[in-house]
């Protein structure tokens, strides 16, 4: 006996009985059952994945505030744009978020969260070092910069193989892979803009206006 199992329709499984008896085969081939199993497994994987990345974005918000006072309440704040900016981007473009695609997502936020962090821990570096506060949040930006371009330009590198828009056969093609390039390359590209530039219009503001703070 013989069994092929996929998602098709009756329509499909009949043809394809046909096809296989007009074949080489020497036994004909029957259908016996055909069952059609529901996207709840995926459904519920996405939900679970958009679930722990919410979860995973609050305790992120949480460290910056508790580890950097005020500046770590901007970056949330930045961060909050990022995420409205990248998602309006996904409904533009359009992107279709699967879960290796919320995946790109999710990390790509870690990496914005990164750039914050270079930037936050250079202004203290130079606040230790005497500096006074205007003087080292420029300091901090711009030699963070070096760090947070190079970083991101590596991913981006990554982001283009994995990604094989000219469908080279030596490397991946999978739709999966590819989304999960997708997402994560649309991100990084966004957190750049949102790392420095949101982020440090709203130090300035804060700094002009005598509302900021940092912890030691």
């Amino acid at each position: 006996e013989a069994l092929v199992s996929g998602g098709f329709s009756i329509e499909q499984a009949q043809l394809l009985a046909k096809q296989l008896n007009a074949g080489a085969l020497p036994v004909p081939v029957e259908i016996i059952e055909q069952e059609t199993i529901g996207a709840t497994l995926g459904q519920i994987s996405v939900e679970k994945s958009i679930t722990a990345g919410l979860i995973g974005l609050a305790l992120v918000i949480i460290f910056m505030i508790l580890n950097y006072g005020r500046l770590g309440i901007l970056a949330s704040i930045a961060l909050a744009i990022y995420g409205l900016v990248t998602l309006a981007v996904y409904e533009i473009i359009p992107v279709t978020l699967t879960l290796s695609g919320i995946a790109g997502f999710i990390l790509s936020i870690g990496m914005a969260v990164d750039s914050n962090i270079l930037i936050f821990e250079r202004m203290k570096e130079e606040l230790s070092a005497g500096r006074q506060l205007k003087q080292a949040m420029e300091l901090g930006f711009g030699r963070a910069w070096d760090s947070i371009r190079d970083a991101n330009v590596a991913t981006l590198v990554t982001v283009f193989i994995l990604f094989n828009p000219f469908n080279w056969n030596f490397l991946v093609t999978s739709g999966m892979v590819r989304g999960f390039a997708l997402t994560l390359g649309i991100g990084i590209v966004i957190s750049l803009f949102t790392g420095i530039i949101v982020t440090r219009t709203l130090v300035r503001v804060f700094y002009r206006t005598g509302d900021i703070k940092t912890k030691n």
